[in-house]
């Protein structure tokens, strides 16, 4: 063990010291300091390091840091870690691949994994990832995995939103006279083919969002219709062994 470091600033008295040791919001930064503090009020460097949690030597090393730069030298330093793999840019162009979702043709996947990302960043960027750490930077991207939502494949979504930003011209347009001036209860109807059917998986998405994805949509067996009323709190269904257009 060499000589005890003698604190050579004096710009900050033990009264002080012990102040910003109680204002400090790291426990680590204020054990250094009142460490700092026992010294100029003639405590031993062993009572100083041991009342505080620490050896003699790591005492040392921070007298050394304040005798230099003040409090200000006794904070925790990080390394700063391993430099990125990928750079801003690269980072940016995988969010957009995950927001726009694989293309089959040239992916060969219909949603994307870990490992599919990763061989398109090997095939794009010429950089080689693990799988974990694709997901360590779509984490950091704020993309979750998550349950997506069943569309049919012939979905329009053009038109769906057309339909509900003229939902209220379309219901007047096609309004008959008799109807006019009563009454009028909505009705929200849907229907199911209850049978053998495709599963969802996840999707790799921004979290609070609500990803869609195709599915079959194709039944063999019963068919089920149904309508509520919001309004009344009323509900009907049919359920049919086929429909027109559908085979027994």
């Amino acid at each position: 063990m060499g000589a005890a470091v003698p604190v050579l600033r004096d710009d900050f008295t033990v009264h002080e010291l012990r102040a910003l040791a109680g204002r400090a919001s790291n426990g680590k930064v204020a054990r250094r300091l009142l460490a700092i503090a026992l010294v100029l009020e003639g405590s031993s460097r062993k009572v100083a390091a041991q009342s505080c949690g620490m050896d003699r030597q790591t005492l040392r090393d921070w007298v050394h840091r304040y005798n230099v730069e003040g409090p200000d030298g006794l904070s925790d330093r990080g390394g700063g870690g391993a430099k990125p793999r990928l750079s801003p840019e690269q980072i940016a162009q995988l969010a957009v691949w995950v927001e726009a979702g694989p293309d089959p043709a040239r992916d060969g996947v219909v949603r994307w994994r870990r490992a599919d990302l990763a061989r398109r960043i090997e095939a794009e960027f010429e950089i080689k990832l693990h799988e974990r750490t694709v997901g360590s930077y779509l984490v950091q991207l704020g993309f979750r995995r998550l349950s997506v939502r069943p569309e049919h494949p012939n979905a329009d979504p053009v038109a769906q939103t057309a339909f509900k930003k003229n939902f209220a011209s379309i219901v007047a347009d096609i309004l008959t006279e008799r109807a006019k001036g009563k009454p009028l209860e909505i009705w929200f109807q849907d229907e199911a083919r209850v049978g053998q059917q495709g599963t969802l998986t996840r999707v790799w998405a921004k979290r609070g969002t609500r990803p869609r994805a195709p599915r079959d949509t194709r039944y063999k067996w019963s068919y089920v219709f149904g309508a509520a009323c919001p309004a009344r709190g009323a509900a009907a269904g049919l359920i049919l062994p086929y429909t027109k257009g559908a085979s027994k």
